[in-house]
């Protein structure tokens, strides 16, 4: 048994793509949601389902799962988030390894998009998405700064966003889940009057598959794109840990 467990699961594509995948490999195994309330509930989810031998991890849980684990693979370790658990076996005993394969579905998905005259890039959230985007552009030499409703020092807060920093920063990468379905109106808060051709507006979220932050992007006319195409690199990537 595979499965994923986030707070709200409504929005996931992971049970059909998994499913379908394990139907068209002729691998007898099932996928599973597992909406938790809080991350609390992790041990008990595995006392439950005995059976289990991975996992996806999705919003709220990418950070909070790692203190539940044994060990990670070195990337895990070095973006401080998870989405991806395989479990194993150490002396006969249940053994939890994180991985994360988000930086690699960002980074195959963003580079078609990249062009060498942009250095500079806005990380709109600090949650475990945010993690994996800033290393996979730290990785490519960018210089990153994150948003947030509540800044820490080294943040910017959605109010100190002006002109000049839209003009700066052409790549603005949303990680929040803004806009994300059943909330499809909403949109990070930022000056979109700044923004022009030049800027590349990506939205992690991939339902719905035109997000409100990438709609008023591309009125300034942004080159903009979801996370689609991110989603199906990280779950093959996945699929690859736990079944290769």
């Amino acid at each position: 048994m595979y499965g994923i467990i986030g707070k709200k699961l409504g929005h996931s594509f992971s049970a059909n793509f998994f499913n379908k995948k394990f139907k068209d490999e002729g691998i007898n195994n099932s996928y599973e949601l597992f909406p938790l309330p809080t991350i609390n509930e992790f041990p008990s989810l595995l006392e439950q389902n005995p059976d289990l031998e991975g996992l996806n991890v999705t919003i709220p849980y990418k950070q909070e799962v790692i203190k539940f684990l044994d060990s990670l693979s070195e990337e895990a370790l070095e973006i401080g988030a998870v989405n991806v658990i395989k479990f194993t076996q150490n002396n006969g005993l249940p053994y939890l390894i994180g991985y994360n394969t988000d930086s690699i579905g960002f980074k195959e998905s963003l580079m078609p998009l990249l062009n060498p005259e942009i250095k500079k890039a806005l990380i709109l959230g600090t949650g475990g998405a945010s993690k994996a985007v800033a290393y996979v552009l730290k990785n490519l030499g960018f210089e990153t700064t994150f948003v947030s409703r509540s800044p820490k020092e080294g943040q910017l807060g959605y109010n100190d966003l002006n002109e000049e920093i839209i003009k700066e920063n052409r790549l603005i990468v949303n990680t929040t889940p803004l806009g994300m379905y059943p909330e499809i109106d909403s949109y990070p808060p930022i000056p979109y009057e700044y923004l022009t051709d030049k800027n590349i507006c990506y939205d992690v979220v991939y339902n719905p598959e035109e997000t409100e932050f990438m709609k008023r992007s591309k009125a300034r006319g942004a080159t903009v794109k979801n996370g689609i195409e991110m989603l199906h690199l990280q779950a093959i990537a996945a699929w690859d840990i736990w079944c290769k």
